[in-house]
C-alpha cells in the first residue's frame, strides 16, 4: 500500500509536532503550509532533522482556500491547526477535493457547520472529524472507551488542563496554545449533561478545588468548547457528562475580574474616537506576560466514569518531552489529531462528516495511540 500524503495547515506549535508524529509514523510526505512561508520552512526544517522524512512548506492562507490548491494536490488526510473560526470553509474545501480532513477545533458551534456537511462528504466519500486535540478531543474519546469498559457508566466527568511544571509570576500559567482559543475557553457558556438534560453554564463558574496525583492542589473550573458534542451524543445513555479546565489555585479569579468588566467581550467599543474590541486589547496585554516559550510544561487528564457498577477512570500526567523539544500541550494536542486522520485515511471509520466521539472507533484510536508513549492508565475504582 502506497504511504499517505499529508497537509497540515498552520505551521506553529501544534501543526509542527503533528507534521512531526504524522512522519514518524509512515507517512510517505508532510507539507506544511502557512501564511509566513519563513515558518513553514522552519518547521520542516525541524521536522526533517527530528524524523528523516520528507516535510514540504508552502505557502497558504486559511482564510483563502484557493491559495491551498497546489497543497493538497494528490493528498489524502488534511490537518487543520489554524484558529476554530477558519475551519468550515477548510472543510468544505476538503469535501470538494475528495480528501479526508481533521481539525483541532475549540468551538462546538462552529464545529456543528463542519458537522453540516455530512451528506456532501458522504457523496464525496471522505470522512471529516472536528474537535479532535487534546480537550476537546483525546477526553471525548477516552470518555467514550471508559463507558464501554464500565457498562453501569451513568456519569462522565472529565477534569484537563495545560499547566506550567513551576508556576510563576501573578497568573499562575504560562501559554502553551493560542491567546484566541485561550480567551475563546475562558467566554460563553459551555455545553453540559447535568441531571439527564442537556444545560449551558458560564465560562469561569462553579469553581472548586481538585487534588491530582502527582501535581497536589489545583483549582477546576467550567470552561467553553471542552465537550464539544458529547453531551449530545451521550444524553440518552448517561445522568451526566461534565468538563472543567485546570489551573494552579488563584488563577480564574482574575479572569473573572476580566470577564466582569468586560474585557472578554467581542463587541467593540469606542475609545478615543476608535473602535475597539476588549478581547482583542486583553489580548495583546496578555500575550508578552504568558507567552514564555522557555518554560517546561505538563498535561494533566483525568476522565472518571461513575454509575451502577464498577467505575474507574482514565489518568495522565504528560510532561515536556526533551528529546524531541515538545511540550506536553504539543504532544497531547496534536498526537490524538494526527492518529484520527491516521485512521480516517486508512479507511477505519465511516465516510461522512463524524462525531469522534461517536464516529472514531476508541479500540483501534487507542492502539494506534499507544504507540506514541503517551503515559495514559486505566485505574479501577
Amino acid at each position: 500500500m502506497t504511504k499517505p500524503i499529508y497537509v497540515v495547515l498552520g505551521a506553529g506549535m501544534q501543526g509542527t509536532c503533528a507534521a512531526y508524529d504524522l512522519l514518524a509514523h509512515g507517512a510517505q510526505e508532510v507539507r506544511l503550509v502557512d501564511t509566513d512561508l519563513g515558518r513553514a520552512k522552519k518547521s520542516a526544517e525541524r521536522v526533517i532533522e527530528l524524523t528523516g522524512g520528507r516535510a514540504v512548506a508552502l505557502q497558504g492562507d486559511a482564510s483563502a482556500p484557493s491559495t491551498l490548491a497546489n497543497a493538497i494536490d494528490g493528498a489524502q488526510g488534511f490537518l487543520s491547526c489554524v484558529p476554530y473560526f477558519l475551519n468550515p470553509p477548510l472543510a468544505k474545501m476538503c469535501v470538494a477535493a475528495g480528501l479526508n480532513y481533521v481539525d483541532l477545533g475549540g468551538n462546538t458551534g462552529v464545529s456543528a457547520e463542519v458537522l453540516a456537511l455530512d451528506e456532501a462528504a458522504r457523496r464525496a466519500n471522505v470522512a471529516l472529524v472536528p474537535d479532535c486535540g487534546l480537550a476537546p478531543g483525546l477526553g471525548n474519546t477516552l470518555a467514550a472507551d471508559a463507558i464501554e469498559r464500565a457498562p453501569g457508566t451513568r456519569d462522565i466527568r472529565i477534569v484537563c488542563g495545560g499547566l506550567p511544571q513551576v508556576p510563576t509570576g501573578a497568573f499562575q500559567y504560562h501559554l502553551v496554545f493560542s491567546m484566541a482559543g485561550l480567551l475563546n475557553e475562558y467566554a460563553g457558556e459551555a455545553d453540559i449533561l447535568r441531571d439527564g438534560l442537556l444545560q449551558k453554564v458560564n465560562a469561569l463558574d462553579e469553581v472548586e478545588a481538585i487534588d491530582f496525583p502527582g501535581l497536589g492542589a489545583l483549582e477546576a473550573f467550567v470552561t467553553t468548547g471542552g465537550t464539544s458534542t458529547a453531551p449530545a451524543s451521550f444524553a440518552n445513555r448517561l445522568h451526566s457528562f461534565e468538563y472543567k479546565t485546570l489551573r494552579y489555585p488563584g488563577h480564574v479569579g482574575m479572569f473573572r475580574a476580566y470577564r466582569d468588566a468586560g474585557l472578554l467581550s467581542e463587541e467593540p467599543i469606542l475609545v478615543r474616537g476608535a473602535h475597539v474590541r476588549p478581547r482583542d486589547v486583553l489580548a495583546e496585554l496578555l500575550f508578552p506576560r504568558l507567552y514564555q516559550p522557555e518554560s517546561k510544561d505538563c498535561i494533566a487528564l483525568m476522565v472518571t466514569a461513575t454509575g451502577s457498577g464498577a467505575g474507574g477512570r482514565w489518568v495522565m500526567l504528560d510532561r515536556f518531552d526533551p528529546k524531541t523539544g515538545f511540550s506536553a500541550m504539543e504532544r497531547c494536542t496534536a498526537f490524538p489529531a494526527a492518529t484520527v486522520l491516521e485512521m480516517l485515511v486508512a479507511g477505519e471509520t465511516e465516510r461522512g462528516a463524524l462525531r469522534l466521539e461517536s464516529g472514531v472507533p476508541t479500540k483501534p484510536f487507542l492502539e494506534r495511540l499507544g504507540r506514541r508513549n503517551l503515559p495514559l492508565r486505566w485505574e479501577a475504582i
